[in-house]
């Protein structure tokens, strides 16, 4: 199962993040999964709560937004929506296109609570952080 080691690598991102904003503990995980990722979102949801445990997540709760597939089309330059299945253009009915989104997964949000601040160390500005999952 592919996605244990794609939730071991969310977890240290998650962690480095953690690390970077002096996190005493991350809460939430958003991700947001297009259709054709090659990442099953239920496959990945428990294998994020095995991956989870002994990090600073290990307590987080994980939410998975579906992405769209949107694709451009070569021949009107339309970008419209797709399905998986059928990659045509919605504006001209033509079926080269190129893809422009749906196959990604990304880190969309980490929510976490900080440790307290002491006079060495100052509280950073930012309260959540986002990024993509490579």
């Amino acid at each position: 199962m592919h996605e244990l080691s794609i939730c071991q690598a969310l977890i240290e991102q998650v962690e480095s993040v953690a690390r970077e904003q002096n996190a005493e503990q991350v809460l939430l995980i958003r991700l947001g999964i297009g259709p054709l990722s090659g990442v099953e979102p239920q496959l990945l949801e428990q294998a994020f709560y095995i991956a989870r445990a002994g990090s600073i997540a290990a307590d987080a709760e994980l939410q998975v937004t579906s992405l769209p597939i949107q694709i451009s089309c070569t021949a009107c330059g339309a970008v419209s929506e797709a399905q998986a299945a059928r990659l045509v253009c919605a504006a001209c009915g033509d079926w080269q296109t190129t893809l422009v989104s749906g196959d990604e997964l990304q880190l969309t949000q980490v929510e976490l609570t900080r440790k307290p601040a002491t006079a060495a160390t100052p509280l950073p500005e930012l309260q959540a952080a986002s990024g993509h999952l490579n």
